[in-house]
Order: structure tokens, then sequence, then C-alpha cells
């Protein structure tokens, strides 16, 4: 598990009521189909992406293929901060 996925990982564990579910999902898992997150949720993921790794998101980018999954996220996260 890379660092990020850790962090993020951690995140889910401690911000949201059925974090207990993260341990039982793959890191391809959807987020949003296991209920782990909802649409507040991923507003959440977002805000603590931008402070947490220092990069800025459009709301373009606030996609399922970006954000419905651990290691999607985690991709998502190394293409922005290559990009700068």
């Amino acid at each position: 598990m890379s660092e990020i996925q850790s962090k993020i990982r951690q995140f889910l564990v401690e911000n949201f009521v059925l974090s207990e579910r993260i341990d039982e999902l793959g890191f391809d898992e959807s987020l949003m189909e296991n209920e782990v997150v909802d649409s507040t949720g991923i507003l959440e993921l977002v805000f603590f992406v931008e402070d947490q790794f220092g990069i800025k998101i459009d709301t373009s980018e606030v996609l399922p293929e970006n954000f419905d999954s651990i290691n999607a996220l985690a991709a998502y996260i190394h293409r922005k901060q290559d990009a700068r």
C-alpha cells in the first residue's frame, strides 16, 4: 500500500460512519456502491485531498473515475502532483 493509499484509507476510517466496511473492501471497489461514502462524502474527500496533498481540484474532475475507489483516487492524486 502506498503512502497516498494509506492516508486515504485512514481518512475514510476516521471520518465515515460505515468506515468499518472499508477493511472489507479492495482498493478498486466502489466507495459509493458499497455505501462507504455518499455525495456529501465525496465533497469531504475533495476537501481532504486539497488540504492533505496541496492540489487544487476543479469541479469538472470530481468524477467516479477519479473518486470512487481508493486506487482511483490515489492515481488521480499522483497525476495532479506530477502535473505541478
